[in-house]
């Protein structure tokens, strides 16, 4: 197998012709090395440009690995766990790491960048036709704030709400805010028989920390009581009748922490990239809160979540949702995700004649895969669970389209089993 299929003089002009290597390359002195099989390709910049110089190893990364492993990551439609680095690092894929951790974060969009010009980009930026329309347009969504008490303090909430019908409340990933659920309020099939609630949690998006509170003082850690309260206190002070809670990611933890807590509450649950507990720990991405580390860092990492198969301008959206999020957000929003949220005990006490459950699972998702939402299934007695090919991690976001395909059928059945209770 000749393998890669150009030399290092084409990959390093390729680098050097890309705007987004570029940017991303922007103040870097340093290098990449690639080492594949018996094969060697490097690259070195000063301050951004593309130079004939060495480096010491402290300001090179270097990803190793066999032919046969990097010739899953370079196809032109990788499998998933093979569409990023940080994917098959996590998953124990094959390739090894030799770098700086804090290098490694500042020009991780760089390296990844350099990885998509070697295998040949082919993705289309198939965006939905509502975002090429040149009218005036004022959409239909309503925008206001609610103050919420909890936990001793005063909060403002930001929510949305569009459509009319059955409520749907809508929770975001961790560190990001409810602009991600953006693409269902352009969906008439929904918002003419759904009355969609999209909220930010405290300290996302527009819902600022309390002034009284010395927020700046502490470290932020999001736990479970808190989480929970903010859904049920929403609903109540909105009086809304047993609404369908939809989250994804910690959002999708939630939904099924609602379910075994609290299914008087709620007519039905949508996990979207649930499990009964996510692997991990906080401390393996102390990186995301380094002063000498941006945000772009962080966005990055959650792009590497989406699939291959989804636009590019949403899967950079996502990024830029995630690169303009306060720093200390996202890790302590992690403290419940990978930390506190456990249910490998309790899921089977999950009541499914009170409260539906419904679970998808995205393809391209490391962090709960597949497997992890196939599991919770298994344990909770009348669920139901789809994977969900060709998506990753943010399937509202990075893929609304495909998304809807998997979608629909669920809302279809809240709304049949709605009308038999009202009967």
């Amino acid at each position: 197998m000749n393998f890669p299929t150009f030399d290092q003089q084409s990959w390093m002009s390729l680098c050097d012709q890309d705007s987004e290597f570029k940017m991303a390359s922007r103040h870097w002195s340093g290098g990449l090395r690639l080492i594949i099989g018996n094969q060697k390709l490097e690259l070195f910049l000063e301050k951004g440009e593309i130079v004939s110089a060495n480096y010491s190893p402290e300001r090179v990364i270097e990803i190793s690995g066999e032919a046969d492993v990097w010739s899953r990551l370079l196809a032109a439609r990788p499998a998933r766990f093979n569409n990023d680095i940080i994917a098959n690092l996590s998953m124990r894929g094959g390739l090894s790491r030799k770098a700086d951790k804090v290098v490694f974060a500042q020009y991780y969009s760089a390296l990844m960048r350099s990885i998509e010009l070697l295998r040949g980009e082919t993705a289309e930026n198939n965006i939905m036709g509502y975002e090429t329309k040149e009218t005036h347009v004022i959409e239909d969504v309503r925008g206001s704030y609610m103050r919420l008490p909890i936990g001793g303090h005063n909060f403002r909430i930001y929510y949305e709400e569009v459509g009319d019908g059955i409520p749907v409340m809508l929770q975001h990933t961790a560190g990001s805010h409810g602009s991600q659920w953006r693409h269902l309020y352009e969906n008439r099939e929904i918002t003419q028989r759904f009355r969609l609630i999209t909220y930010d949690l405290p300290f996302h998006g527009k819902s600022l920390p309390p002034p009284a509170q010395k927020w700046w003082e502490q470290p932020y850690k999001l736990n479970g009581a808190f989480l929970r309260s903010v859904p049920l206190q929403l609903s109540e002070a909105l009086m809304l009748d047993r609404p369908v809670f939809m989250g994804c990611s910690i959002g999708g933890l939630l939904a099924l922490d609602l379910a075994l807590n609290h299914p008087e509450e709620f007519r039905a649950v949508i996990s979207l990239e649930g499990s009964l507990k996510v692997d991990g720990s906080v401390r393996n991405f102390s990186e995301l809160d380094h002063p000498q580390v941006n945000g772009q860092y962080k966005g990055r990492l959650m792009e590497g979540m989406t699939s291959p198969d989804s636009p590019k301008a949403y899967r950079k959206e996502i990024a830029y949702m995630y690169s303009g999020g306060w720093d200390p957000l996202f890790l302590g929003d992690l403290q419940y995700y990978t930390e506190e949220f456990d249910l490998t005990r309790d899921a089977s006490r999950i009541d499914t004649n009170k409260i539906a459950v419904h679970i998808l699972s995205g393809e391209y998702d490391w962090s709960s895969p597949v497997e992890s939402g196939r599991d919770a299934h298994k344990m909770i007695p009348g669920s139901t669970w789809s994977e969900m090919k060709g998506i990753g991690h943010f399937p509202m976001s990075e893929n609304p389209k495909l998304f809807f395909s998997y979608l629909m059928p669920i809302l279809e059945s809240i709304i049949q089993e709605s009308r038999k209770e009202s009967e």
